[in-house]
C-alpha cells in the first residue's frame, strides 16, 4: 500500500473514531501524520485542559490509548481484516505538564512485529501486540508515555 493510500485510510479511521467514540469527538482528535512505522494524533488543549491550565491527565491517557488502538486498527484495515481491537493492559507515566496543543505518537514497542501478530491472528483468530505511545515534551524527554498491549480478535462471519 502506498503512503498516500495509508494516509487516506488513516484519515478515514480517525473519522470513524470521531463518529463512533464520543470521547474522540469531544477531545477534538485529528490525524497529524502516519507512515509505515508510526501513527500520530493531534489534540488541542482547549477541550483537554484541567483546572491548572495544562492538559488533563485523563485526556493524555485517552489520546494515547486511542492512538495505540488506531495503530493496530489501521494495520488490520490495510489487510481487509475485521477484528475487534481492545487494550488488554497498559502502563502510563506522566513526566511533565503539557501546556499547549499536543501530539501522541504510536509505534510498535521494541521487539514487537507485525509478521508475528498476523501469523498468530491467522492461526488462532486472536493475537496481541505491544505498542508504545508518547506525548512529546519540551525537550528530548516525553511529557507522557503509555506502554500497552492491544488485542485483536477476529469477528465471526455472521457478526453484525
Amino acid at each position: 500500500m502506498s503512503t498516500t493510500e495509508r494516509h487516506t485510510l488513516a484519515r478515514k479511521l480517525v473519522t470513524f473514531m470521531r463518529d463512533e467514540i464520543p470521547l474522540a469527538q469531544t477531545m477534538d482528535l485529528n490525524l497529524h501524520d502516519c507512515d509505515e512505522t508510526q501513527l500520530t494524533l493531534a489534540a488541542p488543549l482547549g477541550p483537554n485542559v484541567n483546572d491548572k491550565g495544562c492538559a488533563f491527565g485523563g485526556s493524555l491517557v485517552s489520546v494515547m490509548t486511542l492512538n495505540g488502538w488506531s495503530l493496530v486498527e489501521l494495520e488490520l484495515r490495510m489487510r481487509g481484516l475485521e477484528c475487534d481491537v481492545f487494550v488488554g493492559e497498559s502502563t502510563v507515566r506522566y513526566l511533565e505538564p503539557v501546556w499547549d496543543n499536543f501530539l501522541s505518537e504510536a509505534r510498535l514497542a521494541e521487539g514487537a512485529d507485525w509478521d508475528t501478530f498476523f501469523s498468530t491472528l491467522a492461526a488462532r483468530g486472536r493475537a496481541r501486540i505491544d505498542v508504545s505511545c508518547r506525548v512529546p515534551g519540551t525537550g528530548e524527554k516525553p511529557a507522557a508515555t503509555l506502554e500497552g498491549r492491544f488485542v485483536a480478535k477476529r469477528r465471526s462471519p455472521d457478526a453484525v
